[in-house]
């Protein structure tokens, strides 16, 4: 991976991150740099997923890809929020 597709993916995953922060519903109990680094991992994980079943790569944008990316990073919001609520 080059210099500009790890500067992409930190870009990707601030907007993955924010996007899957609004899907989960109510008030989140963490912080924006947690939702960052959140979406950062699902927008890592979530391009692996769509490589692997061969929605990575489509002529104009990839909504497959977007969805898995999001829906990650809603699942990893809701679970980091729900161990930060247990403390």
């Amino acid at each position: 991976m080059e210099i500009s597709g790890i500067i992409s993916a930190i870009v990707i995953g601030i907007i993955i991150g924010v996007l899957g922060r609004l899907v989960v519903p109510g008030r989140q109990h963490i912080g924006i740099l947690w939702t960052i680094v959140v979406g950062i991992v699902a927008a890592l994980i979530g391009s692996a997923i769509a490589a692997g079943i061969g929605v990575a790569d489509t002529k104009g944008v990839d909504w497959i890809e977007w969805l898995i990316q999001i829906a990650l990073a809603a699942f990893g919001v809701a679970a980091l929020d729900r161990a930060k609520a247990r403390r």
